[in-house]
């Protein structure tokens, strides 16, 4: 997993940036964080050509205007500790057009390492946005629902044992290694195969059987993992409704997480992740945990692919 150096933080001028600007504070605090980019983009920014003429400066004050506003809200909430504050560089940038795309751009242009977004509820906006960041963006997206407080004690990671959610434990793992007190729970949600009847067994029965091989698939799968030290909790969930995410997140209420990691699988299987599966249904129905996708860094949509999603 790539250390965090470079983290890309999305503002609005709403309250949500104050959610935003709290947790890029503690990331940065707690990661090898060295520069991070507090990003405002204006979705229409066009002024006409006849009006520059007359105000050749008109635009210019209008991107200080906006830079003057965000560095007010960051100088006001960004509070990582007097004794590393010089350890970042910060820098404000305002850009004018799609925000999907230019967040994407930029991300890739600045070699940004996590992307901070955030979840709207009852505030002015959408979801839309952060789930096209989440479909193509080239690196970590750490999703903030409002009202988020900036606290890890507990991380759900769902795990189906795949190269994907190693790569999210993984990274949950160093996480929890910088930040000792962390406790780690890996949650299988695993499932009674269609015509298990055939095999003369009872559905408690085959869901006994799907269980003791899921524990053992576990083992299997923690061996070829460096812990660093963390005590990892296995827990695992039978999934009767045919959708995993509302087993994921009834885990996440009972053990009380404060966020979960769910790995991203590559590019060329974004399809099979994000359209109608587990991490798409994550970034839709979840308003309550903050949500980091882990993304094997350059591993992005084709430009074809990135012109017709967004």
């Amino acid at each position: 997993m790539y250390p965090i150096k470079r983290i890309l933080v999305a503002l609005d001028l709403t309250d949500m940036d104050v959610t935003l600007i709290q947790y890029a504070a503690f990331i940065a605090k707690n990661t090898p964080a060295e520069k991070i980019y507090f990003v405002n983009i204006i979705r229409n920014f066009h002024i006409p050509e006849s009006v520059l003429k007359e105000f050749p400066g008109l635009m210019d004050t209008a991107i200080a205007e906006r830079k003057e506003k965000m560095k007010a809200v960051v100088d006001a909430h960004f509070h990582a500790g007097e004794a590393i504050l010089t350890r970042f560089k910060i820098q404000y940038l305002v850009k004018d057009g799609a925000p999907a795309r230019k967040l994407l751009q930029m991300s890739q242009d600045s070699d940004i390492d996590l992307i901070i977004a955030g979840r709207k509820v009852s505030l002015e906006g959408s979801g839309v946005l952060v789930q096209r960041l989440a479909r193509r963006a080239a690196c970590n997206l750490l999703i903030v629902p409002e009202g988020s407080k900036p606290k890890i004690k507990t991380l759900l990671v769902p795990s189906d044992f795949s190269e994907h959610s190693k790569l999210a434990l993984e990274a949950t793992i160093q996480f929890a290694h910088r930040n000792p007190g962390i406790q780690i729970v890996v949650q299988n949600v695993y499932t009674v195969p269609p015509g298990y009847h055939y095999s003369g067994k009872t559905y408690q029965e085959f869901s006994a059987i799907m269980e003791k091989h899921a524990r053992k698939d576990y083992k299997k799968f923690i061996r070829e993992i460096d812990l660093m030290g963390q005590k990892i909790k296995d827990v695992y969930s039978l999934d009767e409704n045919d959708n995993l995410m509302t087993d994921i997140y009834d885990k996440a209420i009972e053990i009380n997480a404060d966020g979960i990691v769910i790995g991203a699988k590559g590019r060329t299987a974004a399809t099979a992740l994000f359209l109608g599966s587990i991490a798409e249904r994550a970034i839709q129905m979840n308003t309550r945990f903050p949500l980091l996708v882990i993304r094997p860094k350059g591993q992005n949509a084709g430009f074809l692919d990135f012109i017709m999603d967004i």
